[in-house]
């Protein structure tokens, strides 16, 4: 996963709109067990139980959201409480940050027809570090309406993300390092830079958070998302998990199957835990490849458009050329080649990012870099943010299980896949490479997996041409979730498609949601739109993931 880019595509749904443990379960009943769970899955599921229970009975006081900007009158916050450490449930505890609004009841193609409101649907976006209190205005987007009229819309911000604890692992004011290369075949002498500064960061993450740091992780997330369903008083979770939403939402699927009461898993990740997440993020590297070329054919038939080349080859050219410009003298003092690369990845997650990237290089190729700039200059005033998602997207993922702790086999590896996937793969590895000296210790995931009759029908959404998460997931998560139903996207590529610009994905997930309806199997939809490249860029309605 490529963090760098979380702290815009968290909120990416922002911008969009503005431009069971059953209450009064016995613990114990079950050593070692959670009523509902796998059981004796896992140490620590008892605090689950006693962490539950008090939620259920304590609720959550929604009330106004102060002090998160841009939530209008109508969403409501509050907190729920959950143990640093589960098998300490009564020891430090972590106050999440929960956002809501209420089901509208409104049928948007009906005035007169009152809607029953079936729960609350818990969203979350991924990252891992991306922040969901934002979630509930996607009821103002006409693709949620329907869901929005029977389900109270409810995000929140995971356990070191925003307002829930925040983890940090260096001064927000040096966060943002521009102007910065971004070699795609890196010296031994940028090599040995770039590990210097991994091992750094590690410690930095150690420093700042001490012993907590262990407790940061998928396992935890899962845990944390019970405690939830029952502080807002739900027997069984209705869930949209997104990216790395789709793992947790997995292990607790696996581990929480009888408190399901419907699940989507939006642009899976690949569960298997052998490539959590090091080869996890090989298998990214690579696909961002070919996302690569899509992008760069698009802009090759719109050549009269952006005069970048008339083939895929001649567009790669311009952005070359671009790249040596900017390493000579970066644009504004503050974009050089690394934040270039930052900002046409975006375009590899998100195909309503083509029209603007392409606009900006064109600009700038032709001595006009202000649209450059403001698309990839650090912006200071998002660094705290940024930093945070940073953070928590290199804990969990280092705690969640084991990486290579010698350089020798990344830069095997590596070097071997850039010579075939030079643009993603060098800049992956330095946001990961903190892994390979983490000073926390690792995590053993459970295996996701459930058998006949043990889950109630799932969904599974996936983009064929996914990036961010290969469509190689979501065909292991289908394998791995009996009775889940996968519904493809074909041909298509932006990470995340729920709620998005294709009627055809949405109907199925109106059908699932709103019905329990589920095709009779795989099912697939032929692509959205390509963006039209005088369109304005970034208007896409999908709630985006972050990873």
């Amino acid at each position: 996963m490529r963090a760098a880019v979380l702290h815009s595509a968290t909120g990416a749904l922002l911008l969009t709109l503005l431009s069971a443990v059953p209450a009064g379960g016995t613990p114990g009943a079950v050593p070692g067990a959670v009523p509902g769970a796998a059981p004796g899955a896992v140490p620590g599921v008892a605090g689950v139980v006693l962490a539950a229970e008090r939620a259920a009975a304590k609720g959550i006081a929604f009330g106004a959201c102060s002090g998160v900007p841009d939530l209008p009158a109508g969403v409501e916050c509050g907190t729920v409480s959950v143990p640093l450490d589960y098998a300490r449930p009564d020891g430090e505890q972590l106050r999440l940050a929960v956002s809501r609004v209420r089901a509208t009841h409104r049928d948007p193609h009906n005035s007169k027809h009152r809607v029953p409101r079936q729960g609350a649907l818990v969203f979350n976006p991924g990252g891992p570090g991306a922040s969901g209190l934002y979630f509930p205005l996607a009821g103002m987007v006409p693709a949620w309406k329907r869901l929005g009229a029977a389900y109270d819309l409810v995000g929140y911000d995971p356990r070191g993300v925003g307002r829930s604890a925040p983890l940090s692992c260096e001064d927000p004011k040096t966060f943002f390092k521009g102007p910065a290369p971004a070699p795609t075949h890196p010296s031994q002498a940028y090599k040995r830079e770039r590990i210097a500064r991994a091992k750094a960061y590690a410690r930095g993450c150690a420093r700042r958070t001490g012993d907590a740091l262990r407790h940061y992780h998928s396992l935890n997330n899962a845990r944390d998302l019970d405690v939830l369903r029952a502080a807002l008083g739900e027997d069984r979770l209705t869930f949209l998990g997104a990216s790395y939403g789709t793992y947790f939402g997995a292990l607790y699927a696996t581990l929480f199957p009888s408190h399901v009461r419907r699940m989507v898993f939006d642009a899976a990740v690949n569960p298997d835990p052998a490539r959590i997440w090091y080869r996890n993020n090989l298998g990214q590297s690579a696909a961002f490849e070919s996302r690569w070329e899509d992008f760069r054919e698009w802009v090759a038939r719109h050549d009269r458009v952006y005069g970048l080349g008339g083939t895929p080859k001649a567009v790669l050219r311009s952005y070359e050329r671009a790249r040596a410009r900017l390493a000579a003298e970066p644009a504004g003092g503050r974009v050089g080649p690394a934040q270039l690369q930052g900002a046409f990845l975006q375009a590899g997650y998100y195909d309503d990012y083509w029209p603007s990237r392409a606009e900006a290089l064109s600009a700038y190729l032709k001595g006009d870099p202000k649209r450059l700039i403001a698309l990839a200059a650090p912006a200071p005033e998002a660094a705290a943010e940024a930093e945070n998602a940073n953070a928590v997207y290199t804990a969990v993922e280092c705690n969640d299980g084991p990486w290579p702790t010698d350089f020798r086999v990344w830069d095997r590896d590596n070097t071997r896949l850039a010579r075939v996937a030079p643009f993603e793969t060098w800049d992956n590895v330095w946001a990961n490479l903190p892994c390979a000296y983490w000073p926390a210790p690792r995590q053993q995931q459970p295996d996701v997996r459930t058998g006949p009759g043990e889950l109630p029908a799932t969904l599974i959404l996936a983009a064929e041409r996914d990036a961010a998460a290969p469509y190689d997931g979501a065909l292991e998560l289908h394998r791995r979730l009996t009775g889940s139903v996968l519904v493809t996207e074909r041909d298509a590529g932006t990470h995340g498609i729920a709620g998005g610009p294709n009627p055809c994905v949405n109907g199925h997930l109106e059908a699932y949601l709103l019905q329990g309806r589920l095709p009779a199997r795989r099912a697939a939809c032929a692509p959205h739109a390509e963006p039209r490249p005088a369109g304005r860029a970034g208007k896409a309605a999908a709630v985006r993931p972050a990873r």
